[in-house]
């Protein structure tokens, strides 16, 4: 009710808000929240493939490692990691663990996608049959070779909507960064309600960029899962 009667009072200034705002929204989508959504995501996949194959290893203390992490990750809100690494580290007085804002984000959102990813690889990995593998080994390949030649190509396509779903849902958990002072889409949104008080209005805009690119994101990721459709036997 208040948005609208805020409009209907002086409906040109919210027109000019909005356009004022529109640009600097956008502008922190471009540099900062797909950016980091797209390197914290690629960062995550690559910890959880190893994560992965260390849960599917025979090395008891591998297993023990990767298992411990993802339960760490996942029995933790990724609001405190992302305070752990950017507040806390630099705690410790050790130069080298003083991380800027983006790169605490990045390291933050890739430890939590490499844990939540990792789960979803596995069970991917496991889901191929086991005659798969045999198959790979009867013609000579070693495991190294069956693994990325038979088995992972097979995973990646059984795990590509879950992995879809948790990237869009990293593109929502990089607001998470504005606390950390990341000059993201939802940090510009607070700088420029903080000047003009109209925070409902401006938070509504910020919700609509994010709905929009998460709505573009599922159209790829539905082209995409229909593209892998062609190859599944019927």
């Amino acid at each position: 009710m208040y948005l609208l009667g805020s409009i209907f009072q002086d409906p040109e200034r919210m027109l000019d808000i909005l356009q004022s705002s529109l640009l600097p929204m956008v502008k922190g989508a471009l540099y900062y929240s797909i950016p980091l959504t797209l390197i914290s995501f690629i960062c995550g996949m690559v910890l959880a493939i190893l994560t992965a194959l260390a849960r599917l290893s025979g090395s008891k203390i591998l297993r023990g490692i990767a298992r411990v992490y993802v339960s760490a990750i996942r029995g933790t809100p990724l609001l405190v990691q992302l305070f752990i690494i950017f507040f806390g580290l630099g705690n410790l007085g050790i130069e080298a663990l003083k991380f800027d804002p983006f790169p605490s984000a990045v390291l933050a959102f890739s430890l939590n996608v490499g844990a939540y990813a990792s789960e979803i690889v596995r069970a991917a990995i496991q889901s191929i049959p086991k005659g798969q593998w045999e198959a790979g080994y009867s013609i000579g390949m070693t495991y190294g070779q069956n693994l990325k030649r038979v088995i992972l190509p097979q995973a990646a396509r059984v795990s590509v909507p879950p992995l879809s779903n948790s990237f869009i849902s990293l593109v929502k958990d990089t607001s998470l960064a504005s606390l950390i002072l990341v000059t993201e889409l939802f940090r510009k949104a607070q700088e420029i309600a903080a000047t003009t008080y109209e925070f409902l209005l401006l938070y509504i805009e910020a919700a609509i960029l994010y709905w929009i690119m998460c709505f573009i994101l599922t159209l790829i990721q539905d082209r995409l899962e229909t593209r892998l459709d062609r190859y599944i036997a019927k």
